[in-house]
């Protein structure tokens, strides 16, 4: 592990980012040139003091998980990203369909919808970033282990996920998931990751498995999803989809029609993204 190094690459890339190219208000009396160590700690979900140790030169051996929320949270390309785990003493990380980086203009695109729900996923349903609105209408859906990480596996292993889905969503849905899960393994092939899920569930989910053998791979659905808050009851979201062909990721976002009833739930769900930001709630992922 080049101690030296790596302080001097966290420190100057930390340096070299303003607080609006992170979606933060610049604030006055800055005198801190880019961010400051206690808002790139924020936007990795981690203590400012482990941050401020390991940009100092005096912290652990960072995991790969804690990498991969700093190399996020400074906004670094992939070749950059592959610099900051060779320094902190780990292999470059493979860039697969699993990857978890996130494309700094990607990344640019969530800071602008702080008050929108949005989220990315990767081809296997993991999501990779939130906004803090998104995780006031969705939770926290980011540190997830395993098999787990994946939408579609947690939809069909753990009921509890589908209660923010309204009735008539649910069993297209579950069809649009095991759809685009099958997609992704006939392309990877029988050994890939995608794979493993499916045969994951095929044994454990009834329901997969049923669904799966019927074969479909387009499934007829309405952009208009409806959904059941605990906190704001029900709204009527349309939903769109962007993607990000290098990294292989898909942006969904959910917008409401202006002047709506939904339009205004979402508006209260924003505040409650903001309060959870601003206490750092919601960000567990390994604090140190």
């Amino acid at each position: 592990m080049e101690y030296s190094d790596l302080s001097d690459f966290l420190r100057k890339r930390r340096e070299a980012l303003q607080p609006e190219d992170v979606g933060m208000p610049r604030g006055r009396r800055r005198r801190t040139p880019g961010l400051r160590r206690e808002e790139v700690a924020a936007l990795a979900s981690m203590s400012t003091d482990y941050y401020s140790r390991l940009e100092g030169g005096r912290g652990p051996q960072p995991s790969v998980e804690m990498l991969g929320a700093i190399a996020r949270a400074l906004r670094l390309t992939l070749d950059e990203r592959d610099h900051l785990f060779l320094l902190a003493g780990h292999g470059t990380p493979p860039r697969s369909t699993r990857a978890d980086h996130v494309d700094p203009g990607m990344l640019r695109i969530l800071d602008r919808l702080h008050d929108t729900p949005a989220m990315l996923l990767n081809r296997v349903g993991e999501v990779v970033a939130q906004t803090p609105t998104h995780v006031a209408f969705a939770g926290e859906l980011t540190n997830f282990q395993g098999m787990e990480r994946s939408e579609v596996y947690r939809w069909f292993m753990h009921p509890e996920t589908r209660a923010l889905y309204a009735e008539p969503e649910l069993t297209t849905h579950s069809k649009l998931l095991v759809s685009m899960l099958r997609t992704v393994a006939t392309i990877d092939g029988p050994k890939s990751y995608a794979a493993s899920i499916v045969r994951a569930l095929q044994k454990a989910s009834p329901e997969f498995a049923e669904i799966w053998d019927a074969h479909e791979v387009v499934v007829a659905h309405s952009r208009t999803k409806r959904f059941r808050h605990p906190s704001v009851g029900d709204l009527e979201l349309y939903c769109e989809l962007i993607d990000n062909r290098d990294q292989q990721q898909t942006l969904i976002v959910f917008t409401a029609e202006p002047g709506s009833e939904s339009a205004e739930k979402l508006r209260l769900l924003s505040v409650l993204g903001s309060q959870v930001m601003g206490s750092g709630q919601g960000f567990d992922r390994e604090l140190i």
